[in-house]
């Protein structure tokens, strides 16, 4: 036994998979399809998805904001896990990927629910802002331009309700948080939302080891 969290070798963390992982064919596609691009290391890992689902799930979420969609897995993940009536507002730049994830909604069923946003997220939230949304997100989810991560918390805690849900994708950074002086402006804007966060009293907090680091926070 042991009061720490595992260190994941290939053995374990496949078992891991083995005995938990419920990915759908339509969910498994998508990913596979994704591997073939360049820019796949942007997606995020089939568990965390399926962690993301139960988050909708449990919390009953049906308004839901996301920064960062790329070919929409994240997205369709808590699309079907949301209320036939609930709301996806996805923020991202246009590219050649928005056409797998509108494809993939549209096979889903769930194109409805998806309303796909191609602008810079900062214009987009604040023109959610400005339309007074404030107040008004269930569950935010933050997976995209890691040196603007401090601003995005701000306008998260804006756009959410109180008791809502503010998720911050690879916080852990493979281990580049570690770093004493960093070059990248990436992982400083990283280590700097990691430690404002451990002070913020506007949220609580749990930073878990999923994926490339999952920071779980719930605006008081």
């Amino acid at each position: 036994m042991t009061n720490r969290t595992l260190t994941l070798d290939d053995a374990l963390y496949q078992y891991l998979l083995d005995v938990s992982l419920r990915e759908s064919a339509l969910l498994k596609r998508l990913r596979e399809e994704t591997a073939q691009l360049s820019t796949a290391h942007w997606q995020i890992a089939p568990e965390q998805g399926q962690f993301m689902a139960l988050l909708v799930q449990i919390s009953g979420a049906r308004r839901i904001l996301e920064i960062g969609t790329f070919t929409g897995y994240s997205a369709l993940c808590m699309a079907q896990a949301m209320p036939a009536d609930g709301r996806l507002i996805c923020c991202d730049l246009p590219g050649e990927y928005n056409s797998i994830a509108e494809r993939y909604w549209y096979e889903a069923g769930v194109s409805e629910r998806i309303e796909l946003r191609l602008a810079p997220a900062l214009e987009t939230l604040n023109a959610l802002e400005r339309g007074g949304q404030g107040e008004s997100f269930d569950l935010i989810f933050i997976d995209a331009d890691k040196a603007n991560y401090p601003v995005y918390l701000e306008h998260a805690l804006v756009l959410a309700r109180q008791g809502g849900l503010i998720l911050f994708d690879n916080t852990l950074w493979s281990g580049r948080v570690l770093e004493q002086s960093p070059d990248s402006q990436d992982t400083r804007a990283i280590q700097s939302l990691n430690r404002a966060l451990k002070r913020d009293s506007r949220v609580d907090l749990s930073l878990l080891p999923l994926g490339d680091g999952l920071s779980l926070c719930r605006k008081r």
